[in-house]
């Protein structure tokens, strides 16, 4: 992997250099290119970003990942970091090229949130937030757990990423003697911007997986009780407790305004009764794993 010698630039800017290194480097353009043909994607993403198969590299690959008004899907820019997602959870330098393509596709994402936890909690500097936002990404996306996890990719990484940073951040105030019990108490009906990029992300990830029926965050969907219901709902999902059924179940009843069970029973080809019965059995699944061992 090349290297850059740092600069007061930030973070962000010097990953942006380094990544321009990349798309120079003969070896990151081969592993590129042979990684989409063996995905069977080099076709579709030449033909989305106007080039040659034979020439594409990682400029191709980060237009893809960044979909903006033009011939680019979301299907395609799914299947495309999901195939990074996957090839990320190795242990060889493939892995770590793969990891770093993930992180330069989501900077714009780990900008926002470094934005939002300086704002929010204060006291830290752009670049150490940042620093912490991009080994935060980086991890996730090595973990595995994001391209076998149902709805959009993106989203999802996002979501975790943000999870994963307010729990160092929280971890790190407590070392620093924070009265974080205390804090608790206190009221604050506006959240602010951390906890505003926190509610999105959740409700991103919650209406891929089809979870929720409006795009927009509603007051419903702020609520505090609300987004811990969809997270835990969420991750119950992902780690197989519940099905996606069992999932919409819970999140279309639990809500201000719930799906009428008529219409969810519908939607799914059952019954009024059979879908109550789903829910109830899948809030004890869900109050299972969330009891603690005896």
């Amino acid at each position: 992997m090349p290297t850059t010698t740092p600069t007061a630039r930030g973070i962000f800017a010097r990953l942006d250099a380094e990544w321009a290194e990349l798309c120079e480097d003969a070896s990151v353009r081969a592993a590129v290119a042979d990684w989409l043909k063996a995905d069977h994607l080099a076709d579709d993403v030449a033909a989305v970003t106007d080039s040659w198969v034979r020439t594409l590299g990682p400029e191709q690959l980060l237009a893809t990942l960044r979909p903006g008004h033009g011939a680019l899907t979301d299907a395609l820019t799914d299947a495309v970091l999901r195939s990074l997602l996957a090839r990320a959870t190795g242990h060889d330098r493939s892995a770590t090229l793969a990891a770093r393509i993930i992180v330069q596709a989501m900077l714009p994402a780990a900008v926002r949130m470094t934005r939002g936890q300086v704002r929010g909690t204060g006291g830290r500097t752009w670049d150490d937030v940042g620093h912490m936002v991009i080994a935060a990404l980086f991890e996730v996306a090595r973990s595995g757990r994001i391209h076998t996890r149902p709805g959009r990719p993106a989203a999802n990484l996002a979501l975790d990423t943000l999870s994963r940073l307010c729990r160092e951040l929280a971890a790190d105030r407590e070392e620093a003697g924070e009265d974080l019990a205390a804090a608790e108490h206190l009221a604050d009906p506006t959240p602010g911007p951390a906890g505003r990029a926190h509610a999105a992300a959740i409700h991103q990830a919650a209406h891929a997986a089809g979870l929720t029926t409006d795009a927009t965050v509603g007051e419903a969907e702020a609520s505090s009780a609300r987004l811990e219901l969809l997270e835990l709902v969420l991750e119950a999902m992902e780690h197989g407790s519940i099905s996606h059924a069992d999932g919409q179940a819970i999140a279309w009843h639990y809500t201000t305004t719930p799906v009428p069970d008529a219409h969810a029973a519908h939607h799914a080809g059952t019954t009024a009764a059979a879908w109550r019965r789903r829910r109830s059995r899948a809030v004890d699944r869900l109050k299972s794993r969330l009891r603690p061992a005896a």
